[in-house]
């Protein structure tokens, strides 16, 4: 049977963009120290928990604000104009709210019955890990890179492959551990998205009892095990092929931070050379106008096909293998205009863009940084769409 709310008074998506807005100065003031410290500082990760974003679409049955999907994209890019290593932290960990109202009901009671404030890390580079099936459960090993905000996280979603000795198949599934269960291993020495604190995680032989896997075919879209405490659309939606949109919002907001910061500094600055006030020149106009525009555009398809899958969901279905590559497609091409933006404005900010002082400089690390990520990088999943589309297999889980 379904929870009952036990919590009346969760922000709901007005409330948490107003905090996400007033966060935005102070986060900015606070990105170098964040990157100094490879990490987010405690404070920041403190204001999080206290604004109530980390739980913007955690089950209203343990007091999460339950919103639409689209508010990953929307209230993450608010914070990405403030930091976008906050705000990549932020995504991930507050998705895993969401992926968890899909795991079997005692994962979900493990975890947020001793803290509903409890995060949850990642590690899914699937072949990184092995596990075998034993009594009780599975025997998990392997060294994953990239568990993005490990270092306030008590728990981790790790991927790994189960194998089959006796037919030789493979089964991709995700293993919940506690922080006591894993060891982590600090490789995070980066140039783009430094203050993530996205660092390596180490498993060997751990016991994992089996109602902490889930196998990646049972979150393809539809009812699943978290289905009978979470009936919401919401936990129904088919979360590998809308997981890019959880992260690419924070591109988004590094982009219009980018054009906020271009337009406000160029409106009164000189050419160094002319001394005249670049304001006047009309290829720094266009600039400007294409990266606003590009920025636009990758929201409006990334907003557009987050309701899609929701209305679908909340129709009681389960979107197409093409509506999935085109998902899949759509996040990662809207990454990519994000990162043209900022390239169109780091190259017409000029010398001054290389300064450690011009946030220009880190928004361009941290955008290529971004696109770095399997669900963002558009090789991986423009191939993806263009299989689909040309009637192949997708030669990816969807």
């Amino acid at each position: 049977m379904p929870r009952e709310k036990t919590h009346s008074r969760a922000p709901d998506f007005a409330a948490l963009k107003a905090r996400a807005e007033a966060l935005v100065p102070v986060l900015r003031e606070r990105a170098p120290r964040a990157e100094e410290m490879r990490r987010l500082p405690d404070e920041t990760v403190a204001d999080l928990h206290e604004s109530g974003l980390f739980r913007m679409v955690q089950p209203g049955s343990v007091g999460g604000s339950e919103l639409p999907f689209r508010a990953l994209v929307e209230l993450s890019a608010v914070v990405a104009e403030g930091c976008g290593s906050t705000a990549w932290v932020l995504a991930n960990l507050a998705a895993h709210h969401w992926l968890l109202g899909m795991w079997p009901p005692a994962a979900q009671d493990e975890i947020w019955g001793d803290n509903p404030d409890n995060l949850i890390g990642s590690a899914l580079i699937f072949p990184m890990g092995r596990a075998k099936r034993v009594a009780g459960g599975y025997r998990l090993s392997g060294h994953w890179p990239f568990s993005s905000g490990i270092d306030p996280s008590s728990w981790n979603m790790i991927g790994a492959f189960v194998y089959d000795e006796e037919t030789g198949h493979s089964e991709p599934r995700i293993f919940l551990l506690p922080a006591s269960d894993y060891r982590v291993i600090d490789t995070w020495h980066v140039v783009g998205l430094i203050g993530t604190g996205s660092k390596s995680v180490e498993v060997k032989d751990a016991l994992v009892p089996a109602y902490r896997s889930l196998a990646t075919d049972e979150i393809r879209g539809g009812p699943n095990p978290g289905t009978a405490v979470n009936p919401s659309a919401l936990y129904q939606l088919p979360a590998i092929s809308l997981f890019g949109f959880a992260i690419a919002g924070v591109s988004l907001g590094i982009a219009r931070a980018a054009v906020a910061h271009f337009a406000e500094t160029t409106r009164t600055r000189l050419s160094a050379y002319t001394g005249k006030n670049l304001a006047d020149f009309a290829t720094l106009q266009v600039h400007l106008a294409e990266s606003a525009a590009l920025a636009d555009a990758a929201e409006a398809m990334m907003l557009s096909d987050c309701d899609e899958a929701m209305r679908i969901a909340e129709e009681g279905a389960v979107p197409s293998l093409e509506q999935k590559a085109r998902y899949r497609r759509d996040a990662a091409f809207a990454a990519s205009l994000c990162t043209r933006a900022v390239d169109l404005l780091f190259t017409a900010t000029g010398g001054s863009a290389i300064y450690a002082k011009n946030p220009i400089q880190r928004a361009f690390r941290d955008v290529h940084a971004a696109n770095g990520h399997y669900a963002l990088t558009w090789d991986v999943n423009g191939a993806i769409y263009g299989r689909v589309a040309l009637g192949l297999p997708p030669d990816s889980t969807l």
